[in-house]
């Protein structure tokens, strides 16, 4: 027993000595000196983050914390977390990272499984901001605001500096609270070939039969002419078949992206609200005057997931595919059409994530000039004819820091010290430079892409500009994003293969969302659990007040275009357009 005792105060006594020896400030200082830099912080004030940051770590390796596990999707900005920052972290801090990379749905089940379990398998998740309305109202996802002031408040850098975060009202619940913490952000934007669109003999054929002039379009009909345009006047560019839009169709969970990522509020479904809107949500939900009870989302309910706008919105979608496309995006996954693009046979695509920013500038590409600049911008999608002032326009992608309520105390403050380092301002530009996911305004705005900007096709004027609000992610409305988003493919595919109507489609896709809620409804939430309206006439809904929006007799006004320099200007002059 003497023995026993012995060796275990010899190896308290060693790992106190080890710990007392190892300071973390040289390893510190290398990373600062090398990799990361730039930076909107000075050396001194990254250091003294740094230091902050091997202070905090000490307490959690006193009580036993050698090891975090955390996960997010595979996307360009978490590959550089999980083989660059990880490593850093580990040599400055002493606490190992296992960042795991695995797929988006993957994460989802997996975050799905550990809900419904109530054991976490990681002590720390990059996940959706899209699942905001869930975590809120099952009570299983820890309150960071509530963190932040209690538990974890010796945890929390005193730089984090949650005013610079541009996505944290995508993370805030109705009750006022931050719940998961953004770690990186990409937009769905309008896409195109600038250098095309400047020729002087298709500027002069376009507004020959259009009566308008050839540029970026503010609305879905000037899209629409652009894309007739292409596919069947021009026809070919440099020899090759050009097309005037892009898009998928397969049969595939990818597909349902494409509409729960706010293609329906690009038509103007949902009411006026940022960031969605209020009381019905791009996904056609309504809720209550609490704003906060889904109360339906059939136009029955109250709702608009199959009110005219939503139906327009699917026909269009499947209509430009079928003519202004490339045959093969019917068949085509959210992946295999995004490189599409790059090609350099597409003329526009008015759904593209600014995540495909950096593989589209990429030398030797058919669509990079020489001299290494791109030969396309992005810019803000067009509108379809029931959007109104004030609406959300599009959908913006947070993957946020999201931990588990009842986890592992010291676990957790691990994996929020982690969390809070790979967002940190010491790190947080040069993962923005290799990763373009911007989170910090700080960031935006530092010389560095003032100097790069033009190599980026117009990215970081867009996040500079006041329009960047208008493109949020999914709202507080839904209650269950699993259960619900898993419907959306599957009913629009039925449309796209001609099976059902695109009303038919949306009026199936409506009901089972209903029916999603009843069950959630019957089973009791932590808060805000649905409450379904009874069902009524139709008519009785439809308004020209708020949505559900009554049918428009006219769905295609006029084209309306804007030169892309007097875009630039606008955003430079602060106004959105």
């Amino acid at each position: 027993m003497k023995q026993r005792m012995s060796a275990v105060a010899f190896a308290a006594a060693a790992l106190a000595i080890g710990q007392s020896a190892w300071a973390g400030e040289p390893e510190a200082k290398k990373w600062i000196d090398s990799e990361f830099q730039p930076s909107s912080l000075s050396k001194e004030q990254q250091m003294a983050e740094m230091k902050w940051f091997i202070e905090a770590a000490k307490k959690l390796q006193a009580a036993g914390v050698k090891e975090v596990s955390v996960v997010s999707e595979t996307i360009t900005t978490h590959e550089y977390e999980a083989k660059t920052l990880a490593k850093a972290f580990t040599e400055i801090t002493g606490i190992k990272v296992k960042h795991d990379l695995i797929q988006e749905g993957d994460v989802v089940e997996k975050l799905q499984t550990s809900m419904q379990s109530g054991r976490s398998i990681y002590d720390g998740w990059i996940s959706d901001s899209d699942l905001i309305g869930t975590h809120y109202r099952y009570g299983k996802i820890l309150a960071l605001t509530d963190y932040m002031n209690g538990a974890g408040k010796d945890y929390t850098n005193p730089g984090l500096d949650l005013k610079d975060f541009i996505g944290t009202s995508f993370t805030t619940a109705p009750d006022k609270k931050l719940y998961q913490l953004p770690d990186q952000q990409f937009a769905n934007l309008y896409w195109f070939r600038a250098d095309l669109f400047a020729r002087a003999d298709l500027k002069e054929k376009f507004k020959a039969k259009y009566g308008y002039e050839l540029g970026v379009p503010l609305n879905w009909s000037a899209y629409e002419d652009i894309a007739e345009f292409f596919t069947n006047d021009v026809k070919q560019i440099d020899g090759k078949p050009i097309y005037g839009h892009m898009d998928y169709g397969k049969k595939d969970p990818s597909l349902g992206w494409r509409f729960t990522d706010a293609w329906l509020s690009m038509a103007g479904t949902a009411d006026k609200g940022i960031p969605n809107g209020m009381p019905v949500d791009e996904w056609g939900i309504r809720v209550a005057a609490d704003k906060c009870t889904p109360v339906g989302a059939s136009v029955e309910r109250g709702g608009a997931t199959n009110s005219p706008a939503a139906v327009y919105a699917l026909t269009k979608y499947i209509d430009w595919m079928k003519k202004y496309a490339p045959k093969e995006a019917m068949g085509m996954t959210f992946g295999e059409s995004g490189p599409v693009p790059a090609q350099g046979q597409i003329a526009q695509q008015i759904f593209w994530y600014t995540a495909f920013t950096a593989d589209m500038t990429k030398a030797g590409l058919p669509v990079v000039n020489a001299d290494g600049t791109p030969k396309w911008r992005m810019a803000p999608g067009p509108n379809g004819p029931y959007w109104k002032e004030g609406m959300q326009n599009g959908y913006q992608d947070v993957g946020s820091w999201t931990f588990f309520k009842d986890h592992d105390a010291n676990r957790t403050a691990a994996a929020w010290l982690y969390a809070q380092f790979v967002t940190s301002k010491s790190v947080s530009l040069k993962k923005s430079i290799h990763g373009l996911t911007f989170i910090r305004d700080s960031d935006i705005r530092h010389e560095y892409f003032t100097k790069n900007a033009p190599k980026y096709g117009g990215l970081i004027e867009f996040y500079r500009s006041p329009a960047r609000v208008a493109w949020t992610p999914t709202g507080t409305n839904v209650p269950d994003y699993p259960k619900l988003a898993q419907l959306w493919w599957k009913n629009v595919a039925t449309a796209v293969t001609g099976e059902k109507t695109p009303q038919a489609a949306m009026d199936n896709l409506a009901n089972e969302m209903d029916q999603v809620m009843a069950r959630l409804e019957r089973a009791g939430m932590a808060a805000c659990a649905p409450k379904l309206n009874p069902k009524g006439d139709p008519a009785k809904f439809l308004s020209d007040k708020g949505a559900p929006w009554k049918k428009l007799e006219n769905e295609k006004p006029k084209g309306q275009t804007i030169a892309y320099d007097t875009l630039l200007q606008a955003w430079k002059n602060g106004k959105a357009r």
